[in-house]
């Protein structure tokens, strides 16, 4: 099966929190919606994830995996560009986590930063077990079973990449030396065709005799546009091209994204943990009466008092929704007393309630039916399942591990 090149799939997933607010759909969905047009993209339910922080009630997790999913596809997220899936319907995520944990130092999973980070954030839960320690091991295999070359996440999330990335190599390194590998190597190159082998070659060899590193860019971009070979023999390829042996998993990169913070009603990160956020659903009576009651510059105790719009809640959503000409408005009738804070909600108002509608117009009809989300997501699961049990023989393959039948 010659699946899309590689180097344009991407993967990412969320925990199921139930019902989502602005703060996801401007850190992560509304970046979805647009990375699924320009890659071949996996948007998965981390529900495996949730059990590390939540083992001891995970009876929450069924009905918060419906409606997140039902978010997700009133936000845009469409099933026909990306495959959307249940981590859990996908056992070989654990089978690959399992044999990857026989490779990793144990040291490379003390020092991820968000480790010791979320021990300290959630002291009231006991987070001394393997389950926690290991779960960006869990992550490192949900992006590697699936080649994903790229990963969309925060600038705070990159250490986890990271360790996705030494883990590969460490993998690579150690399982990729096929005893025929050159040979193998030789007659997947020669499916690209005469002018593209001729220049293959000239290309290795004036990375591996010359070191010529831009030389070895120009390889990897010769094999991504090559549409008469299999993942399996582009990784080959790649590994011939660098003189190293097989590349059996795909190191994966970064791909940073520049969403905006979404603020909370009280000026805080927007997070349930502080009920100050909106749900991507809820109702526009009720939107709209919270942003009315939402805190403002205390210095402004009278209509006539002027106010500093940095010292206000309200200013941080004007950066996420208004126009350089609002926010001039803004600025000087804050600063002059010369508008109020109702007046100063007014475009927040308008411009939330605007973004909510098409949303919360598409939920409703997800929401009347059940068995077609159930249906996305059970064809999603399979053909992630498909794409992860072909990475799963060659893993198994690669560390004899055959099945015998």
């Amino acid at each position: 099966m010659n699946l899309p090149l590689s180097s344009s799939r991407v993967l990412s997933g969320m925990r199921p929190t139930g019902r989502l607010h602005l703060g996801h759909y401007h850190g992560v969905l509304k970046n979805w919606v647009e990375l699924q047009h320009r890659h071949e993209c996996f948007f998965f339910v981390a529900d495996w994830h949730a059990l590390t922080t939540h083992y001891d009630d995970p009876s929450l997790i069924p009905a918060s995996i419906w409606e997140m999913v039902i978010d997700w596809l009133a936000a845009g997220v469409d099933s026909e560009s990306a495959t959307l899936f249940i981590q859990s319907l996908v056992p070989e995520h654990a089978e690959l986590h399992l044999l990857l944990s026989m490779i990793t130092p144990l040291g490379w999973l003390e020092r991820v930063p968000s480790y010791k980070d979320q021990q300290e954030k959630l002291k009231e839960k006991d987070l001394a077990t393997y389950g926690f320690l290991g779960y960006p091991l869990l992550q490192s295999a949900d992006i590697l079973i699936y080649r994903a070359s790229q990963v969309p996440v925060g600038e705070d999330q990159v250490a986890h990449v990271e360790l996705t990335r030494e883990v590969a190599r460490r993998f690579n390194h150690i399982y990729g030396r096929e005893p025929d590998f050159e040979e193998r190597a030789e007659g997947a190159s020669k499916k690209m065709g005469k002018k593209a082998v001729k220049q293959f070659n000239q290309l290795r060899r004036a990375y591996q005799e010359q070191g010529d590193d831009q030389a070895l860019e120009t390889g990897r971009e010769l094999l991504e546009v090559q549409q008469n070979i299999s993942v399996e023999e582009r990784e080959r390829l790649l590994g011939y091209l660098e003189g190293s042996g097989r590349l059996i998993l795909t190191e994966p990169q970064p791909l940073l994204t520049n969403a905006p913070k979404m603020p909370g009603l009280d000026g805080r990160k927007m997070s349930k943990s502080y009920q100050n956020t909106i749900a991507l659903r809820e109702n526009p009576a009720d939107v709209e009466n919270r942003l009315k009651r939402m805190p403002t510059d205390p210095n402004r105790v009278r209509r006539t008092d002027p106010g500093d719009p940095q010292k206000c809640p309200v200013w941080q959503f004007h950066q996420v929704y208004s126009d350089d000409a609002v926010k001039a408005w803004v600025q000087e009738g804050c600063r002059s007393a010369g508008i109020g804070c109702l007046d100063c909600k007014g475009p927040i108002i308008e411009s939330v309630l605007s973004e909510l509608k098409p949303m919360q117009q598409r939920a409703v009809e997800f929401e009347a039916q059940p068995e077609l989300v159930r249906r996305i997501v059970k064809e999603g699961s399979e053909k992630a399942g498909n794409v992860a049990r072909e990475t799963m023989q060659e893993v198994r393959q690669a560390m004899s591990l055959r099945s015998f039948e």
